[in-house]
């Protein structure tokens, strides 16, 4: 049937490069050319990704000393700008409190 409709038709239904029945597009020679080097440069990076900077124990704990002084300067930094305490004498001065009643 496909076969039949191909024939008896002349061109492509709609719109020639979309849709289901469209019209396959030609491969260049530069998409070749891009498709190597896309495929050279991921083996590439498999191959360095295959190979470790560290072992597994030179790895474990090696960043915690820089992480806990970043996480001590984000705390400051985060202190700095927080207001001093203030305490119930200084709510509480406007008040005549040491006056006594008999005089």
């Amino acid at each position: 049937m496909f076969l039949t409709l191909t024939l008896l038709r002349k061109g492509i239904p709609g719109k020639q490069w979309i849709g289901k029945y469209r019209r396959p597009r030609q491969i260049t020679w530069q998409m070749k050319r891009n498709t190597l080097k896309q495929l050279e440069r991921e083996a590439e990076t498999e191959y360095w990704i295959s190979r470790p900077y560290m072992t597994q124990e030179q790895e474990h704990g090696h960043a915690a000393e820089r992480r806990a002084q970043n996480w001590l300067k984000m705390k400051e930094a985060s202190f700095a700008n927080f207001p001093e305490h203030k305490r119930i004498t200084d709510h509480l001065s406007h008040l005549r409190i040491t006056k006594n009643w008999s005089s």
